[in-house]
């Protein structure tokens, strides 16, 4: 069984899909992370981010998805990809048509005749178009951006509520106007504000809609 978690940053499906795959005993995959490894080696190389300079750089990148940590080149990157800067590398890496087909293909391989929780912005319309679940979680940008501010500044890392609003306002615009795959819900897809719910909230609502409500 796939479920199928998208949404745009922020609004928490991280968070919720890890909390519902180990309620449910379901793998959980985060594809953004895939996305973010690229990005970092990106940035990392001081690789400029078009089609040209990304598809040569694929055909020495290995990208996997191993007990919840995302391996690139076998090294564990897991720690080093979170940062406002890759976040930002990810979505602009994220737009180019080679890069979301290898993406594309490595997570349909990772969760191949498995049961798994993927979250990302086109597990339900691209990925895994058939999955038997599919929920789109937003919040209000404010929100998401006050989410996100916090958790930086959990992780010690210094930087104003402001920028980080824009950043995640230009992130919005990146995704959903991108030409291929862009965020968006897909038709089928359950629709879930998460403004004024706390996450262990919206695990439990996603769980009723499987059957699972029992397992919180």
């Amino acid at each position: 069984m796939i479920i199928a978690i998208d949404g745009p940053s922020g609004a928490g499906k991280s968070t919720v899909a890890r909390l519902l795959s180990k309620e449910i005993g379901f793998e959980y995959i985060d594809t953004g992370a895939m996305y973010r490894a690229l990005a970092y080696k990106a940035y990392i190389q001081n690789i400029d981010i078009n089609e040209v300079e990304i598809t040569e750089m694929l055909k020495t990148t290995n990208i996997t998805y191993y007990d919840n940590k995302i391996f690139l080149d076998g090294e564990n990157v897991e720690n080093v990809i979170r940062e406002e800067a890759i976040s930002i590398a990810a979505s602009k890496i994220s737009a180019l048509k080679v890069v979301r087909e290898k993406m594309v293909e490595i997570q349909r391989k990772t969760a191949e005749n498995k049961n798994a929780v993927l979250e990302g912005r086109d597990i339900g319309t691209t990925v895994f178009p058939d999955a038997e679940y599919k929920f789109f979680i937003t919040a209000s940008l404010e929100e998401r951006a006050r989410r996100r501010y916090e958790q930086l500044k959990i992780n010690n890392i210094k930087v104003d509520y402001a920028i980080v609003f824009n950043d995640m306002k230009k992130r919005d615009e990146n995704d959903s106007t991108r030409r291929f795959s862009p965020l968006k819900p897909a038709e089928d897809a359950i629709l879930i504000d998460t403004t004024k719910m706390d996450l262990i909230k919206v695990t439990k609502t996603i769980a009723q809609y499987i059957g699972g409500s029992n397992v919180l």
